[in-house]
């Protein structure tokens, strides 16, 4: 065989078995993004987040997800947590602003996205986070799990992390907008023509009671719309009469059938481009 053949030969295996992943150099950046094929860290040189102050109505949630995420910037045991409920409402802003927030304070503690459809390479991104001086928040937006999907076999890794445990070095958060990620009537049809209904959506059921937090964001009050809009006013000096405000933000949002915080954030950047306002 000609060294011509071989080289191809060399070249096709290591496309279907590509070298190791080098150690990343997490000091690089704040956060990174996990990619696969290939796979790496890729840094993220500006995360787009808004501040914490601007995140309105989640209180409780916000100062939670807080404690919890201090604690373990600071080494020690901290839970797994799942932000539910209605869109728009901030959870993942909260996530990405609480890092924000904490990392002057902590700057060993790094973000780190992860794709749902990327779960099953998530044993070998452990392993790189197991072996390197940081703490690590591992954030996977918008997670939920359909009648055939088996990625929630790969998400156990995170939240149990087998026969190794979960790296102590890592949490995980996730955002849904299911509480139990997955939808109630998938519940309900596997129960009713499964062989041992209680048993039949027991496994995915459960994927969520691995979370120790559970915290849910629930649709906000018009007063608390108009106080999220008020706020972004405040806080980037858009200046409009307080009646005609009323009525354009209330006007908006009955146009989108919805009331939320990302509803409120689409209302006030119409507001300052017609003001001639830029926001950074």
């Amino acid at each position: 065989m000609d060294h011509d053949a071989l080289t191809r030969i060399a070249e096709a295996l290591e496309r279907m078995s590509p070298a190791p992943l080098a150690a990343p150099d997490f000091a690089s950046a704040t956060a990174f993004v996990w990619h696969v094929a290939p796979e790496r860290l890729e840094p993220v040189a500006e995360v787009n987040r808004v501040d914490l102050d601007l995140l309105l109505g989640i209180n409780r949630s916000r100062d939670t997800l807080a404690d919890n995420t201090r604690r373990f910037a600071r080494g020690f045991k901290a839970n797994n947590a799942l932000l539910w409920g209605a869109r728009g409402m901030g959870k993942s802003s909260l996530v990405k602003a609480l890092h924000g927030a904490l990392h002057s304070e902590f700057p060993d503690l790094k973000l780190i996205e992860l794709q749902r459809e990327d779960l099953p390479s998530v044993g070998r991104l452990l392993n790189h986070l197991r072996a390197a001086p940081y703490r690590f928040i591992l954030f996977c937006d918008d997670l939920s799990f359909s009648h055939d999907d088996q990625h929630y076999k790969s998400l156990k890794a995170v939240l149990d992390g087998g026969i190794e445990g979960r790296p102590e070095n890592v949490v995980f958060y996730a955002t849904s907008n299911r509480r139990h990620l997955m939808p109630r009537d998938m519940i309900e049809n596997e129960r009713s023509s499964a062989i041992n209904p209680s048993e039949a959506v027991e496994e995915k059921v459960s994927l969520s009671d691995r979370f120790g937090l559970w915290l849910g964001f629930h649709p906000c009050t018009q007063d608390e719309y108009l106080a999220m809009i008020d706020r972004y006013c405040l806080a980037y000096d858009v200046t409009t009469e307080p009646e005609s405000l009323r009525a354009e933000a209330i006007e908006w949002q009955a146009t989108r059938g919805a009331r939320s915080g990302r509803v409120a954030w689409q209302f006030f950047v119409d507001l300052a481009g017609r003001q001639g306002v830029r926001l950074e």
